[in-house]
């Protein structure tokens, strides 16, 4: 599983690329006009981003590209235009593009060559199983077991946990879960995201287990170990010989 910007101002084709990579399992954010992509692209952190290169704005592609470069920042970068003569694949590499994909475009080789961006900038193993506490899920068979338990997630519930799971003992903001998750650009005013949250702790901890999502009031969500009870016994001194 990768964090991708889909940075992309046509509505139709950008929903296209996200729904693509959710269902291979990736988390996938959309931002439309240069401004908001350029803020995105250099404060936070992303396996990869999809480039296009004309936006809104008066902030284009190449401009967000250079700007990330001269941050010295590696981010893989896969320029995707409709500007496909071979001057303009040339200047987009030159700004510092990893690679450069002409519209129309088949997903297939987008997500081919996406995956092989990705695996490149990547140098240790890649990451398939997240845990926290006694929970712990498969990013590739998509298992979730809790203490050994299996849980079965509807797809909805596992891309919340597994967006959680990637950010221990963070507050997640219900922003971010909207938009990773439900790829909402603007807040739905309903308590669509508490409702999935209480029927997700309901499974993970069915049968009395610790309680691993928190509501922090007024911010969001986090995902971490129990506290230790204060009132529990201390444990028994190891017996000296």
């Amino acid at each position: 599983m990768w964090r991708c910007l889909i940075v992309e101002d046509d509505a139709d084709n950008a929903r296209y690329i996200a729904e693509g990579f959710r269902a291979l399992g990736h988390v996938a954010v959309i931002s439309r006009d240069g401004t908001d992509a350029l803020a995105r692209a250099t404060s936070e952190a992303w396996d990869l981003v999809i480039l296009d290169r004309m936006l809104p704005n008066e902030v284009d592609g190449l401009s967000i590209l250079a700007t990330l470069r001269a941050l010295g920042k590696k981010t893989p970068v896969l320029v995707l235009s409709a500007l496909s003569a071979l001057d303009e694949r040339v200047r987009g590499l030159k700004a510092g593009g990893d690679d450069y994909l002409a519209k129309p475009f088949a997903f297939s080789e987008l997500a081919a060559r996406a995956e092989a961006l990705v695996r490149r900038s990547r140098t240790g193993p890649e990451i398939r199983t997240l845990e926290v506490a006694d929970l712990s899920i498969d990013l590739a068979s998509r298992q979730v077991r809790r203490a050994g338990r299996p849980i079965a997630l509807q797809p909805r519930e596992f891309r919340l946990l597994a967006y959680l799971m990637m950010h221990p003992g963070q507050v997640v903001t219900r922003t971010m879960l909207l938009e990773a998750v439900w790829d909402y650009q603007f807040d739905p005013q309903t308590n669509v995201i508490d409702v999935q949250v209480s029927r997700l702790r309901g499974k993970l901890d069915a049968g009395g287990a610790p309680t691993l999502i928190q509501t922090v009031r007024g911010a969001g969500y986090r995902l971490a170990p129990p506290e230790p009870d204060p009132e529990a016994a201390p444990a028994a001194a190891p017996a000296r010989r």
